[in-house]
């Protein structure tokens, strides 16, 4: 072989070794990315997650959804948390996993923060606080103004419901009742379905629901929404002040409850790796077809960088660290 030969042999191997060396070994072998979802099929996260990962095919190749409940979402997020960091194995984490489970439960299997690469946020459901419509009517409260008026005035003659002791429901009340200065009483249900079943029948006077499980009695005249609960209004009930905005003046300027989810790798996952799972997703989140589908689910889509994500999740930990303690709730 002659020595040209030889030198441009070398450097083709010596280029596709490079190249090799920048592709995730998910990629460079052909396999699918799983993508685990912590919570059964059928709800909000799943139906976005199996949305997601069919809009990136073109990008990404295949992506398998993998449902893996248990333990409060803290199974599936493990699973992830302990797999091989090569863009293979990602996980649909959301605030239960990553802000409001690391102080529910007393033993955690994971880190929040040090076990995972923050890889986008995908979405922010609002919650809204809905009274049960005759209760409202009788006790002559049509603003949230009213409602904290009232019970002040009448502490403990009201109470509110939720889908159990740590749920994102009975946080956003205790952080409601401890901003606004008043007390309620707070009854604990088996899960979403029976707290709101609470409210309609009215055993309960008010909750902090998800927006999307809670539009139909609100629309149906049998629930009185009274404000969301995120910073911004929702585009799917604009009419609807913020808890923020309409409590400014009550002491809760600063309330900004949401239910999110978001995308997470394991630790130490290579920077070009999740560059390429960051711009792959985010492209997905931006087009019209995912905004539309995620529209009827009243999810507002949320994209951000990595670094932009990372801030987020440790800003929402340490946020509920003092509420879930207050609250006295443990899962285990």
């Amino acid at each position: 072989m002659s020595s040209r030969r030889r030198t441009v042999g070398l450097l083709t191997v010596t280029a596709l070794t490079a190249l090799a060396g920048l592709m995730p070994d998910a990629w460079a072998q052909g396999k699918p990315i799983r993508l685990v979802v912590p919570y059964p099929p059928g709800g909000p996260l799943d139906i976005v997650a199996r949305a997601l990962a069919e809009r990136v095919k073109d990008s990404l190749g295949t992506v398998v959804v993998e449902n893996r409940p248990g333990a409060g979402g803290n199974l599936g997020a493990d699973l992830v948390a302990k797999s091989a960091p090569d863009g293979a194995t990602i996980v649909m984490g959301a605030v239960a996993t990553h802000a409001i489970n690391p102080w529910l439960y007393s033993r955690m299997p994971y880190d929040p923060l040090r076990d995972f690469t923050p890889i986008t946020l995908v979405a922010q459901v609002p919650n809204v606080l809905v009274m049960n419509a005759e209760t409202a009517t009788r006790l002559n409260i049509r603003s949230l103004a009213d409602l904290v008026d009232y019970a002040k005035k009448n502490p403990a003659r009201l109470n509110y419901g939720s889908g159990g002791n740590g749920s994102a429901g009975h946080l956003a009340g205790e952080i409601f009742k401890a901003q606004a200065g008043l007390f309620a009483v707070h009854i604990p249900y088996a899960g979403g379905p029976p707290a709101q079943l609470a409210l309609v029948s009215g055993q309960v006077d008010f909750n902090f629901d998800n927006l999307a499980a809670a539009s139909a009695n609100i629309k149906s005249g049998r629930l009185k929404a009274l404000a969301v609960t995120t910073a911004r209004k929702s585009s799917a009930m604009p009419e609807l002040p913020t808890v923020a905005e309409a409590g400014a003046r009550l002491g809760l300027k600063d309330f900004d409850i949401s239910t999110w989810f978001g995308l997470f790798g394991p630790a130490r996952l290579p920077a070009d790796v999740t560059a390429r799972l960051n711009k792959g997703f985010v492209d997905a989140l931006n087009s019209p077809e995912l905004k539309a589908r995620m529209a009827t689910l009243m999810a507002e889509p949320s994209p951000t960088t990595p670094e932009q994500f990372a801030a987020f999740v440790k800003a929402e930990l340490a946020k509920y660290e003092p509420v879930v303690k207050a609250s006295g709730a443990k899962a285990d």
